[in-house]
């Protein structure tokens, strides 16, 4: 009986999320199309509106020709400029500066793929995923096209500063290892250097115990539970594919065209190959989820090097304080209730008992401070499998004058 008391409560639990994700995804939505409208209407009875604003612009453009761009990477479930209507994933920086970048990579696609993808975004030409990784991971070696590069300059001598958001950032650190090891065919001369700094925000470096609530499974962290979050999230997103709507796709998408998904492609026998896992990213394990595992980051950075001549920084945040040496959400009142029960969460759990740690030496306590997505103890800098270096900054002036090579750290504490 107790049993079945539990598995009631699982489920409920597990409709409950899915109704607010829901809730949360059709709100966003709504609010792209409704800003969409807004602004075409209001085209429509102003249209010149800023024809004065747009002669001052070359002005203020060419005092800052030659500095180099900043490049804005989003995280999981994350958007580029354009996508979404009007609404802006890092909160309109785009729109301050010309020389702010904001590439739409694939918001669920592995950090392997978004990598390769941030590359062709940034050089131009049709994305190249790798003939070996492709075959490997079945799907084809070639993607999108950019027919002209947003920096196609970009080299040495023109380095860009890139920021990347939870999973951006490694991202962007896959990115640099794969200028260094000069991974992209035809393009004999890349370096570590490329990259003159990286900026992390609240980044993903050592994967996160999320990914375990909402159905990876903790045993190999590659795995999905038969009945969960992300099985529904699977589900929606094949079928998302299939259809392959061209005005949604526009609005919003997942990034797996080069597995072919779509109806015209794949037929119906296609879709029930995705369904059933026997094909498509969530049968390769080709998608972000094992990526962000605890053990998938230890297959990451066991890879990954911190370079001496790039400057890195990172904010580490958390939404979480002990109260007798529990650790609990930080606020109560004025919190949204999905905010809430995730950083609740993601703060009471523990690693299964009858698993294997995901690493020697791990300790659920070193876990359990946590943003609502992931644990602050991830953030900082990269840990596993060897900690790379590093100095925690209380005020800025403690970072001076700039050291490359090392992890600036700073933590912040956020209470939404």
């Amino acid at each position: 009986m107790i049993r079945y008391g539990i598995v009631f409560l699982q489920l409920a639990e597990l409709f409950v999320s899915c109704l607010l994700h829901l809730l949360y995804g059709f709100y966003i939505f709504s609010t792209a199309v409704a800003f969409d409208l807004s602004q075409a209407l209001n085209d429509c009875f102003k249209p010149n509106i800023s024809e004065s604003l747009k002669e001052v612009e070359p002005q203020n453009a060419n005092s800052v020709d030659d500095l180099p761009p900043i490049v804005l990477v989003h995280g999981i479930f994350g958007f580029g400029k354009g996508r979404l209507g009007g609404l802006s994933y890092f909160a309109g920086a785009e729109k301050k500066d010309e020389r702010v970048l904001v590439p739409d990579l694939g918001s669920l696609t592995s950090i392997y793929d978004r990598a390769r993808e941030l590359f062709y975004y940034l050089k131009g030409g049709q994305v190249d995923y790798g003939e070996e990784h492709s075959k490997a991971c079945g799907h084809s070696q070639f993607g999108r096209i950019y027919e002209q590069g947003n920096y196609p300059e970009w080299d040495e001598d023109h380095p860009i500063h890139f920021v990347g958001h939870s999973a951006g950032a490694q991202v962007v650190r896959v990115l640099q290892q794969m200028l260094a090891d000069k991974a992209f065919k035809g393009y004999e001369n890349t370096s570590e250097n490329w990259i003159l700094s990286v900026t992390s925000l609240s980044g993903a470096f050592n994967g996160t115990t999320r990914t375990y609530l909402d159905g990876m499974q903790a045993e190999d962290g590659r795995s999905l539970k038969p009945i969960c979050l992300l099985q529904i999230c699977r589900l929606g997103v094949i079928i998302y594919d299939w259809l392959d709507i061209p005005w949604l796709k526009s609005y919003y998408n997942f990034g797996f065209d080069h597995f072919n998904m779509s109806w015209k492609k794949a037929g119906l026998m296609g879709l029930l190959d995705c369904l059933l896992g026997n094909a498509g990213p969530f049968a390769s394990g080709d998608w972000i989820l094992p990526d962000l595992t605890i053990q998938g980051s230890i297959r990451l950075n066991h890879k990954l090097n911190t370079f001496p001549n790039t400057f890195y920084f990172s904010y580490a945040t958390r939404c979480t304080r002990k109260i007798m040496g529990i650790t609990v959400p930080a606020s109560l009142f004025g919190v949204h209730p999905l905010f809430f029960i995730r950083v609740l969460q993601m703060s009471q759990w523990r690693h299964p008992p009858d698993a294997s740690p995901p690493y020697k030496g791990y300790r659920d306590e070193d876990w359990q401070d946590n943003d609502g997505a992931l644990n602050t103890y991830s953030m900082t800098h990269p840990r596993l499998p060897i900690e790379h270096p590093s100095c925690f900054v209380l005020n800025d002036s403690d970072c001076q004058p700039l050291q490359p090579g090392i992890w600036s750290v700073q933590a912040l504490y956020l209470i939404y």
